[in-house]
Formats: C-alpha cells, sequence, structure tokens
C-alpha cells in the first residue's frame, strides 16, 4: 500500500483530480455512509460536506477539500481497513475532521437542510436522497 499522508489527502488538486474525485465521491459516498453512519459521531456535518462539495457555489478550494477527504472516505482501501471492527473509520474520521476545520465557513444552511433531510430519507429506508438536493440547482 502506497504510504498516504493526510497533508497530501487534504491538497486540493487540479481540476481533473477534482472531477475525477467527484466522480468517486457520487458513486460510492451513499454506500459506504450506510456502512459507517452508527461510527460516525458527525453524519449530520458528513452529509452537509457532501452536499457542499457538489453545491457549484462552494468555493473551488474548499470544494477540493472536501472531495478528496469525501473521496478518502469513500476509498475500499485506506490507512485502517473500514473492516475492522471498533477501529476501521478512525482514520477515515480524523481526515474528515481536519477538512472541515478547514472549510468551516463554506457548510451553509442549505447543505445542513439538505442532509437533515437525507437522514430522514435514510431513516425511513427511501431511496438514496437525490445528489443534487442543498446544491441550489
Amino acid at each position: 500500500m502506497n504510504k498516504i499522508l493526510y497533508g497530501q489527502i487534504l491538497m486540493p488538486g487540479s481540476l481533473k483530480k477534482a472531477e475525477a474525485q467527484e466522480k468517486r465521491v457520487r458513486k460510492g459516498f451513499w454506500k459506504t455512509l450506510k456502512k459507517a453512519a452508527s461510527r460516525l459521531p458527525f453524519l449530520n456535518e458528513v452529509i452537509a460536506g457532501y452536499y457542499c462539495a457538489l453545491d457549484p457555489r462552494t468555493p473551488a478550494r474548499a470544494r477540493g477539500i472536501l472531495l478528496a477527504a469525501l473521496a478518502y472516505f469513500v476509498m475500499p482501501i485506506d490507512l485502517i481497513p473500514d473492516f475492522l471492527a471498533g477501529v476501521g473509520f478512525t482514520d477515515d474520521i480524523a481526515v474528515l475532521t481536519a477538512a472541515f476545520t478547514a472549510i468551516r465557513g463554506n457548510l451553509k444552511e442549505r447543505h445542513f437542510l439538505a442532509a437533515k433531510d437525507a437522514i430522514n430519507r435514510m431513516e425511513r429506508d427511501d431511496p438514496e436522497p437525490d445528489t443534487k438536493s442543498g446544491s441550489g440547482e
């Protein structure tokens, strides 16, 4: 496994890299979130971060940081494999916490409202929330 440094994960990259990360995040976010939901101490913020990352009104730097952190979250192989009970998502939580600290001012009420709606849908076992919710489109 390649050595992964947190500073590199959170650095926004090229447009091509950001597009690849957005594609990975859109594809794997809800599936990974459902597996990790009971172990994430800040589920609402993670989902709000997802909507913030996909919101075209979010500044490019903040989107890049969030997409990098969320891409790490959905990666099946990372520093601590997610399938390890009790500790599998600790590295993901650390990366997400650092990302949220860096972009805190960019998380808007619309992102939290979309997150609340997504959580309500998840609790009702509705299909995955619309990825455009909360992005103003």
